[in-house]
């Protein structure tokens, strides 16, 4: 693991970026944003699975209007998604939006963006460029062809500099692609060039099972190498599987210890009880549990005591029992079908 890079730090809402704060853990609703109650249920699903940061798309005046009243229902804050009118930027502000993500030049003259400026210095709004391979600008698109990773940096500088002549320096900013390794490369070369704190993800990743791989080696790499202030994994799937996969990635590299952390073995031809059945009750049953706690659910005697003596609670299974183990020692033996509630029971008491 390389130290990680030490950027601007900002602030959003009452949540630190940059300057050597924890990663953050953001999601984007799904719902349409003028449906207020679906959307705050939405957020509210997020808030409990962990999301520290939320974005809504803002697509017109209603949506950027509905953000005064989500926001007085939820807790984390709230970033408005605007496009191409800069009125609805302005009106989102006014609403109560948190943070903005926007591209400066594509939402109107100089004069437009400048209003947008002002009133985010006015109520402390930091500004997120978001540059995507998929809109990058035309001319970009003829210069190198096809959206490669020059290219995004070059679109993310352009727009950094209208922001920095009108004196704004809350800025965050992305340069996603769906090719993992062009995004990790657009980041690499973005990081040597500033320091300004970085969003991080892999665009329109994929279905919950690939997108989740993707997301997870490219954002590993990433991490790994001490890039990324804010994170999101793009599934398409419910966002709280988002933010689940997320704070995995997290708990991999040692960035994020919240909640459980579940060791489990995969199961072979020496596995003499129903491992399987015992992991998946398992892992529901640590849902709720916010605790940073390292459960070993393993199937027989060769890694099986090793890895729980080195959890903090575990099993590991014989035939037809199990040993029950916490804080690397043996506490007692166990029937089958008394391996789940006991272990349980015990990791209630931690």
């Amino acid at each position: 693991m390389s130290k990680k890079k030490l950027t601007k730090q900002l602030t959003l809402g009452n949540i630190k970026i940059g300057g050597g704060a924890p990663v953050v853990v953001q999601s984007m609703t799904k719902t349409d944003t003028r449906d207020v109650l679906s959307t705050i249920s939405q957020i509210k699903r997020l808030e409990s699975a962990g999301c520290e940061i939320v974005r809504v798309a803002i697509l017109n005046t209603d949506a950027a209007r509905a953000i005064k009243t989500i926001k007085k229902k939820i807790n984390i804050p709230l970033i408005a998604d605007v496009h191409f009118d800069h009125r609805l930027a302005l009106e989102a502000m006014a609403s109560g939006a948190d943070g903005l993500r926007i591209n400066p030049g594509n939402i109107g003259s100089k004069l437009k963006v400048k209003e947008v400026v002002s009133a985010a210095k006015d109520k402390c709004v930091p500004i997120r460029i978001g540059v995507n391979a998929g809109s990058l600008e035309k001319d970009l698109l003829r210069k190198y062809g096809h959206p490669t990773a020059k290219a995004l940096v070059e679109s993310a500088g352009r727009h950094i500099k209208i922001l920095e002549d009108l004196k704004f320096k809350a800025i965050k900013v992305s340069l996603k692609a769906s090719d993992v390794m062009k995004t990790v490369e657009a980041y690499r070369l973005f990081s040597k060039k500033y320091d300004y704190p970085l969003h991080i993800g892999i665009s329109e990743a994929g279905p919950a099972f690939s997108g989740t791989v993707k997301s997870a080696v490219g954002l590993g790499i990433l991490l790994s190498e001490g890039i990324g202030d804010t994170i999101r994994v793009s599934l398409t799937a419910d966002p709280v599987e988002e933010v689940k996969v997320a704070y995995e990635i997290l708990k991999c590299l040692h960035l994020r210890q919240t909640g459980p952390e579940i060791i489990s073995c995969p199961t072979c031809g020496r596995c003499q009880i129903n491992i399987r059945g015992i992991v998946e009750k398992v892992e529901t049953g640590l849902l709720k549990i916010k605790k940073p706690l390292k459960v070993a659910v393993m199937g027989c005697v060769v890694n099986g005591p090793g890895e729980a003596r080195e959890a903090d609670i575990g099993i590991a299974g014989g035939k037809g029992m199990g040993i029950l183990f916490k804080h690397g020692k043996v506490v007692k033996t166990l029937k089958e079908q008394d391996l789940f509630s006991t272990l349980m029971r015990e990791i209630k008491r931690l």
